[in-house]
C-alpha cells in the first residue's frame, strides 16, 4: 500500500473517532505528512478502511524513520507516534462532553466509549499488554491471579546513554499530574500527547479519571487528585472510595498504603486505582464475624484471606466512613509486640497504616481493610510483614493495592529464569539462577515430573509462593498465635 493511502486511510479513522469532520480531511492529512516527513501526496482513495490506526500508525512511523524524521531510538518513535495517535482522540473538552453524554444514559456506557477510545489511540498499549504471561493458581485461598509482566519495554544502551545527555526538568512533577494531558514527552519521560483525563468533582475538590497504560487487569483505571500532594490515608479517602463507588458502581476502588514498604510505587501523588474486575479477595467470604461497638447497622467480619482484612458492609455510606477511620485510628496506635506488631518506634515514627479497597454489592457498601505495618528487624531489614527471604527469588518487590487483592505483578526476569528451571527439574542442559536451586529441589523431591507436566508444576509452585508472599505480608499470621493476636485486636473495636 502507498503511503498516500496508508495517510488517507489513518484521517479516515480519525474523522470517524468524533474529533474532526470531513472538512477537516485535507488540513488533517497535510498534518500527517508533514509529520512523517513527506513533501507531498500522490492520489488516492477514500475507503473503508480495514487496518487498526495502531497498524496504519506503525507504517507511518517506518516512513519517518525513512526520511529520518526519527532514528530507531525508541523514546523518539513513541514522541511521533503519541503526536500521531493524538489527531485519533479529540480534544480533552469534547472527551469530557461525550463521556457525560453517555453517562447521563448509564455510567457503563461512558465508561465503555472512554475506554475503548484508549485502546484505538494506543494510549493503553494493547499489544504490549498481551505479551503477559497469566496463569491462574490454585491455593488455599481460592484461585489466586499469576502475571509476568512484560508489557514495559527494556531500554537500549543507546536510549540510556541519550537519557543521560538530557537536562533535569521538573515538568510534569510525576506521572500523574494534570499536566501530562497532551505533553509532548522526551528521551527520559514518556509521551503523552494522546492522553486525556475525565474531570470529575468528587465532594468539591477536583479529581480526574484515567486508564492506566500498561494495565494489569481489566478497564485498570486511575484516578487522581488535581493536587500534586503526598498520598495519605485518612477519614477522607474512605469518603472518597465510597463516593467512586456510586459515580462507577461497576467498579472497584481501592488505594495503596501510604507508608513505604508496605505502600506503592507513587507515593508522592494522591491517586487511587479501580477498574472492572472481580479479585480474589473480592470473592474470599468472612470467616467469622464480629459486632463493631456503636455501628450497629454495619456487618464486620474477618475475611479469609493471607493478609489481615477486616471487611465491613452495610447500606449507609456514613456509617461506614465512621466505623473505617474508628478502626484505622485504633490499629494506627495498636501494638502487639510478641507478635513483633509495633505502632511507634523510639524514633516517633508511626509504622501503621491501611489498605482500604471499596466496592458495590448490589444495595450494600463493601470495604476491606488490609491492615499494613512497616517495621524492619535485624532479621528481617526489608520488612518484618515483607516478602521474606526464601520467597524473594520470585517476588520481592513491595506488596501494593494490587498484590494485596491477589493478583501478583512478578517481575519480567521470571518469564527467561522460569524456562530454565523447568530444564533443571527434567534433568536437561540449563543456566538455572542459583537463588531458585533450593525451592527446584523441593519441587524435584514432591513431584513426579515429566516434560508434559513440568510447566504446570512451576505454575502451581509459583503461586503456592505468592500466596506465602502474602502470608509474609499478613500481620496476624495464619496460624493459632497469629489468629489469637487478632482476636486481641478485634476485642479493641
Amino acid at each position: 500500500m502507498s503511503i498516500s493511502q496508508t495517510v488517507k486511510d489513518f484521517i479516515t479513522l480519525a474523522i470517524q473517532s468524533g474529533g474532526w469532520m470531513e472538512m477537516d480531511r485535507l488540513y488533517l492529512e497535510n498534518r500527517v505528512i508533514a509529520m512523517i516527513g513527506e513533501d507531498s501526496l500522490s492520489k488516492a482513495e477514500n475507503r473503508e478502511v480495514s487496518e487498526s490506526a495502531v497498524e496504519l500508525v506503525d507504517q507511518l512511523l517506518t516512513q519517518a524513520e525513512k526520511n529520518q524524521v526519527i532514528t530507531d531510538l525508541q523514546a523518539e518513535r513513541d514522541i511521533l507516534e503519541a503526536q500521531l495517535m493524538d489527531l485519533m482522540t479529540p480534544p480533552p473538552s469534547v472527551v469530557n462532553a461525550y463521556f457525560a453524554q453517555y453517562y447521563s444514559k448509564d455510567p457503563v456506557q461512558a465508561t465503555d466509549y472512554f475506554f475503548q477510545l484508549s485502546k484505538n489511540n494506543d494510549y493503553i498499549k494493547t499489544r504490549e499488554i498481551a505479551r503477559n504471561i497469566i496463569f491462574p493458581a490454585e491455593t488455599e485461598y481460592g484461585e489466586l491471579e499469576i502475571t509476568i509482566n512484560l508489557s514495559k519495554p527494556e531500554k537500549d544502551p543507546k536510549q540510556i546513554a541519550a537519557e543521560r545527555q538530557m537536562k533535569k526538568v521538573d515538568y510534569p512533577k510525576c506521572m500523574l499530574c494534570m499536566e501530562n494531558e497532551g505533553y509532548k514527552g522526551r528521551m527520559n519521560y514518556p509521551a503523552r500527547t494522546n492522553h486525556r483525563i475525565i474531570r470529575m468533582n468528587l465532594d468539591g475538590e477536583s479529581w480526574g479519571f484515567q486508564y492506566s497504560p500498561y494495565a494489569y487487569y481489566n478497564e485498570h483505571c486511575i484516578i487522581l487528585s488535581e493536587e500534586h500532594r503526598p498520598m495519605k490515608i485518612t477519614k477522607a479517602t474512605f469518603q472518597r472510595l465510597l463516593r467512586i463507588t456510586e459515580v462507577l458502581p461497576h467498579y472497584f476502588v481501592g488505594s495503596n498504603a501510604d507508608l513505604p514498604i508496605v505502600g506503592g510505587s507513587i507515593l508522592s501523588h494522591d491517586h487511587y486505582q479501580g477498574g472492572r474486575h472481580t479479585f480474589p479477595m473480592a470473592i474470599a467470604e468472612m470467616e467469622r464475624t464480629f459486632e463493631l461497638k456503636g455501628y450497629p447497622n454495619v456487618k464486620a467480619g474477618i475475611v479469609k484471606w493471607p493478609m489481615s482484612v477486616i471487611r465491613l458492609q452495610g447500606k449507609n455510606k456514613k456509617d461506614l466512613v465512621d466505623a473505617s477511620q474508628m478502626i484505622f485510628e485504633k490499629w494506627d496506635a495498636y501494638s502487639d509486640e510478641a507478635l513483633q506488631i509495633v505502632a511507634r518506634t523510639s524514633d516517633g515514627l508511626s509504622h501503621h497504616t491501611i489498605t482500604p479497597i471499596a466496592r458495590r454489592k448490589e444495595d450494600l457498601f463493601e470495604m476491606d481493610l488490609v491492615l499494613r505495618d512497616n517495621n524492619v528487624s535485624a532479621e528481617f531489614p526489608d520488612g518484618i510483614f515483607h516478602p521474606h527471604p526464601d520467597v524473594q527469588h520470585i517476588k520481592k518487590e513491595n506488596i501494593g493495592l494490587i498484590e494485596v487483592m491477589g493478583l501478583a505483578v512478578l517481575p519480567p526476569r521470571l518469564e527467561s529464569e522460569l524456562k530454565e528451571v523447568e530444564k533443571y527439574l527434567l534433568n536437561e542442559e540449563n543456566t538455572i539462577a542459583d537463588y531458585h536451586i533450593t525451592w527446584a529441589d523441593e519441587l524435584k523431591a514432591t513431584n513426579q515430573i515429566t516434560s508434559e507436566n513440568v510447566t504446570k508444576v512451576v505454575q502451581t509452585a509459583v503461586g503456592t509462593v505468592f500466596a506465602r508472599v502474602l502470608e509474609d505480608a499478613g500481620v496476624f499470621k495464619r496460624d493459632v498465635e497469629g489468629q489469637e493476636g487478632f482476636t486481641r485486636f478485634i476485642n479493641t473495636l
